[in-house]
């Protein structure tokens, strides 16, 4: 009998899924919405019922297992989402044994979603070829996820690669929902330059971004994206206060781990040279020797999330 996965790709605002076969194609995709609002057992139990809707014919029995990528940190072999800093309800809760119960004792795998998508790329995409690799998505949050020896690393507990986190404004800045101020991602990430903006245009600051969205409140990266094109002097801030921090978080990585590819997926690629060209001339100013360092694309599109999360269960 053929046996099927499926992969699960969790984030914020949307949960992704992928039916594949023993031959690793992808035959069918779903979609939804993340609701925020659901505490842990009503987020996994409606997760529950997809996979159920899923199901070839019908038949939980077909399906080898379920592999889970969170936007968490992660104790991968409890199988324990510690917290979810983009939704807030998903913590301190035994996920992969509770959908597994779910799922009549069905084998599910639990990891983070960089994690995920850093074993999808080093497989099957930009990373091929590397023995060590650095995935980093760049969108509403920033993290990475470490290949070293061509095995993901996951550190001691399991959530290693939480770099967006990593402290570099001690006390300065916006609270990011880490709980800290002062971390990468509270200057520089998709989510956060927004706030950013939003508190520039509070103090009276002149921005076309206002009128682009609506409002200040309705402000997306898009919108930052079209009013730099137009020469919009708060979306050149932004920009450039983006570019800063990130060669800053990325040039550290490289220090740390002396990994010499990043391949960089998420929401945030769409702003193009106008956010890395200056990431990458800002990170090579930094870097005092001719050693290659490759900054590479993401290659498996959308679906990278679902097909890291199907390798999990490998």
């Amino acid at each position: 009998m053929s046996k099927y996965t499926i992969g699960i790709d969790v984030g914020g605002t949307k949960i992704a899924y992928g039916l594949f076969d023993e031959n690793n194609n992808l035959l069918v995709r779903a979609r939804q919405d993340s609701n925020p609002g659901m505490d842990c057992e009503e987020f996994f139990s409606n997760i529950a019922q997809k996979v159920i809707e899923m199901a070839p014919d019908g038949d939980l029995g077909k399906i080898n297992g379920v592999g889970i990528g969170m936007p968490s940190y992660i104790d991968f072999d409890a199988g324990y989402i510690i917290k979810t800093v983009s939704l807030t309800k998903l913590r301190e809760f035994h996920a992969r044994d509770y959908l597994s119960e779910k799922l009549g004792g069905m084998k599910v795998a639990l990891d983070n979603d960089a994690h995920a998508a850093a074993l999808a790329e080093h497989r099957y995409g930009a990373g091929r070829g590397f023995s060590h690799m650095l995935y980093c998505p760049v969108s509403t949050g920033l993290s990475s996820g470490i290949i070293i020896n061509n095995e993901l690393f996951r550190g001691s507990y399991g959530f290693s690669g939480e770099s967006g986190h990593t402290i570099i404004t001690p006390g300065e800045g916006l609270l990011c929902g880490c709980g800290n101020r002062g971390c990468v991602m509270s200057w520089c990430s998709g989510l956060m330059i927004v706030r950013h903006i939003q508190n520039w245009i509070s103090a009276g600051e002149a921005s076309i971004m206002s009128e682009l969205a609506g409002s200040a409140d309705m402000i997306q990266t898009a919108h930052i994206d079209e009013a730099f094109d137009r020469g919009d002097a708060l979306a050149v801030r932004a920009v450039e206060q983006m570019a800063g921090y990130l060669a800053v978080w990325l040039f550290n990585l490289y220090l740390t781990l002396n990994i010499n590819c990043f391949v960089f997926g998420g929401g945030l690629l769409n702003m193009g040279d106008k956010l890395f060209s200056r990431v990458r001339r800002q990170f090579d100013g930094y870097n005092q020797n001719s050693y290659p360092v490759y900054f590479k694309t993401a290659e498996l599109g959308e679906d990278f999330g679902i097909i890291g999360a199907a390798a999990l269960v490998d």
